[in-house]
């Protein structure tokens, strides 16, 4: 109605989404159950150095290993100037940063620590995280085998995200990772798949059909390559947490 540009629409709406989800969990639980945020995984906001150079190494790696390790073809989706601004600007701001917070806020922050005080750790690291790989085949049309790939992708990166937000003590930490994975692997800039992506400004399509290769049905980030980096960087956040035992001792 404003003849707002797309692009800055998008940028507006990632901004109230991850705004206003902040704020009502905030008041919720300040006022109406009286738990601080701090409580929840939600304290001053902050970001450790080593999650920062995870958030960059995680996706560019993964990515970095699909181009330059296996054959395809660069195919662009022909998109004008205003598209590409519309498509990276919701690929940023909202798929990216905005979703990837929230998703972080309610997974790693309430849900987790809610389970972590009511039972302990490890099951509050594994229910959500099983939950969030299970969330991602909802109303898809997947395969069996696309459906059991996703799953333990899923709640492996689920895995990881919970065991940066123990070890860090915040869910800014494992939200920096997974908004800057959400930008770079699916942010609508370079897509990697095996096929053409409409969707995004530029596609590099495998040659190679592997199904552990391309993710299936869901794309790479289900991927066996992907799997790996999430394995790797769970085993890094896990022996952080080991060389504090007040985080894997505490309710």
């Amino acid at each position: 109605m404003l003849k707002i540009p797309d692009a800055v629409c998008n940028i507006i709406a990632g901004v109230l989404y991850i705004g206003s989800a902040y704020i009502m969990l905030r008041l919720f639980f300040d006022k109406v159950l009286k738990i601080p945020v701090s409580d929840l995984g939600m304290p001053k906001f902050g970001i450790k150095p080593v999650w920062i150079i995870t958030a960059i190494m995680l996706p560019a790696a993964v990515k970095g290993t699909y181009l330059l390790a296996f054959k395809g073809e660069y195919v662009s989706s022909d998109m004008d100037t205003a598209k590409i601004a519309a498509t990276l600007s919701a690929g940023i701001m909202f798929s990216g940063i905005a979703a990837a917070f929230v998703e972080e806020m309610v997974f790693r922050g309430i849900i987790l620590n809610l389970l972590k005080d009511r039972w302990n750790i490890y099951i509050a690291v594994i229910i959500p995280s099983l939950l969030f790989g299970v969330l991602h085949i909802i109303g898809m049309d997947y395969s069996i085998g696309s459906c059991l790939l996703v799953i333990a992708a899923g709640t492996m990166v689920g895995i990881m995200f919970s065991l940066i937000a123990i070890e860090s003590g915040s869910v800014w930490n494992s939200g920096i990772v997974h908004a800057l994975w959400n930008i770079i692997i699916i942010g609508g800039g370079l897509y990697v798949s095996e096929k053409a992506d409409k969707y995004s400004v530029m596609t590099y399509v495998l040659d190679n059909k592997s199904f552990a290769v391309t993710g299936g049905e869901f794309g790479i980030e289900a991927s066996v390559i992907s799997l790996i980096a999430y394995i790797a960087v769970a085993a890094i956040a896990f022996i952080m947490i080991r060389k504090k035992p007040e985080q894997v001792n505490s309710k």
